[in-house]
């Protein structure tokens, strides 16, 4: 990318109390921060304050199964808000900043989701995006009357048929179709109206939907493919694309694959906005950054950190093993993804014990992790930006709110010195935000746009 005037896009990514494993116990946070709306509102403006283009909630659908042990003493994802429930709330305490929300395509319905991120939208003027996921956690299942999760392929097969039915629903209204003529007694003009009356493999959906087309036409599309199955369903549907690349090589492979393929399938790479997940821990000197780290490191329990290594190797019980000896020779779980083999090697290469390891892992939880001066993780976020292996960032404060703070104080004016990053927004909706147009409807000009 040889565009020297193109500006990153920031997303910032929160989770109750932040991304370190242990941010619930650091002294500045809220430890009941999942079901505090004033903390939300809070570092919502934050993050506007910041001109960031968005914040995201991610979301599930259970309480995730580990020893209770670890379980009992983990914040995340345990106890928080439904996320289109808390950014209904947030629009009302914000003017400019996009408003994403993870949503299901395993355990929803179409007509549900269309429904609700169109009233987001309607809600915020025109700020809302759907991150498109198809449920990571197979023990969701277990709480809509399934034995198993759907197998993978039929996962995005379902997904794809969903995400269709969904833009065709907010397609049931022209954008002019009411007209609200109190004199007349017409409401709506008729012809404004489309009924969709899809019958598919797995859906049956009439509509129309029962509000108005949202003011962005359609919400932002966000997806996060990693797979060649996911890319190939982000290349086609998505238009901001969260990822976790932890080398510049693998997150420049994957930019260049991803925009290849939405090309090909006519789309303009331009329009696929791609968001690596960075943390970051700033502080005027580097010394004070170090000292940050290493007091959220001392608050990781040993059982949580081996818990979350448990995890990235794709669900491999630890607990028979001793915490200071080698991990074991292990054999990769089903469904385990390429964390398991990074991860196993980083052990490998570096002789460490599983409590080393646990502790690694916990740090970052796989994700590019930076600590340093606002100058240094600027560099980095420029390096990488200019070289062209990404549009911008997914912020992962690891403990909130004073990473952001920090990133909003520290960081964003280095990145706005160096005209990396804007200084006011372009525009009120999100779309206008990330540079996306904004959708014609399949039924302008009388004719359906399949």
């Amino acid at each position: 990318m040889a565009n020297q005037n193109r500006r990153m896009r920031l997303g910032a990514f929160l989770i109750n109390t932040g991304h370190h494993v242990t941010s619930w116990r650091h002294p500045q946070a809220q430890a009941d921060a999942g079901v505090n709306i004033r903390h939300y509102a809070d570092i919502a403006r934050t993050a506007e304050r910041g001109k960031f283009d968005m914040i995201f909630f991610a979301d599930s659908l259970a309480v995730r199964e580990a020893h209770m042990d670890a379980l009992s003493r983990s914040s995340q994802y345990i106890s928080w808000f439904e996320p289109l429930t808390l950014l209904s709330a947030l629009a009302m305490v914000t003017e400019r900043i996009g408003l994403v929300a993870t949503a299901t395509t395993s355990y929803n319905e179409p007509f549900h989701i269309a429904r609700k991120f169109a009233s987001l939208d309607h809600l915020s003027g025109g700020r809302a995006g759907w991150n498109i996921v198809t449920s990571a956690l197979p023990y969701e299942a277990y709480n809509f009357g399934r034995d198993a999760h759907y197998g993978k392929e039929e996962r995005y097969h379902r997904a794809r048929e969903f995400t269709d039915v969904v833009k065709g629903l907010w397609d049931s209204w022209d954008d002019d179709a009411f007209c609200y003529d109190k004199a007349s007694g017409l409401f709506f003009h008729p012809e404004g109206m489309h009924t969709l009356g899809h019958k598919g493999e797995y859906f049956s959906v009439k509509g129309p939907l029962n509000i108005a087309r949202p003011p962005q036409g359609h919400p932002v599309m966000v997806q996060a493919g990693a797979s060649p199955t996911g890319i190939a369903f982000a290349a086609e549907y998505g238009e901001a694309i969260f990822t976790a690349h932890l080398t510049f090589a693998e997150a420049r492979a994957y930019y260049d694959e991803l925009k290849g393929k939405a090309a090909d399938l006519g789309r303009n790479p331009d329009h696929v906005v791609v968001l690596p997940g960075l943390s970051v821990l700033v502080a005027k000197t580097a010394a004070e950054a170090e000292e940050k780290f290493d007091y959220l490191q001392s608050l990781i329990h040993p059982i949580v950190a081996r818990e979350v290594l448990s995890f990235t190797l794709g669900g491999v019980d630890l607990s028979p093993y001793d915490m200071d000896g080698p991990l074991p020779e292990l054999v990769p779980p089903p469904g385990a993804t390429s964390s398991f083999t990074t991860t196993t090697k980083l052990a490998r290469d570096e002789k460490l014990s599983i409590r080393q390891l646990a502790m690694r892992i916990a740090a970052a939880r796989q994700r590019v992790f930076i600590k340093g001066t606002p100058s240094q993780v600027a560099d980095h976020m420029e390096d990488w930006f200019r070289k062209g292996a990404l549009d911008g960032y997914n912020l992962l404060p690891p403990y909130l709110p004073g990473a952001l703070d920090d990133f909003v104080d520290l960081v964003v004016p280095e990145l706005q010195r160096r005209g990396l990053f804007r200084t006011e927004y372009e525009g009120r909706t999100l779309r206008e935000n990330l540079g996306l147009p904004r959708p014609v409807s399949r039924y302008a000009g009388g004719k359906r746009r399949d």
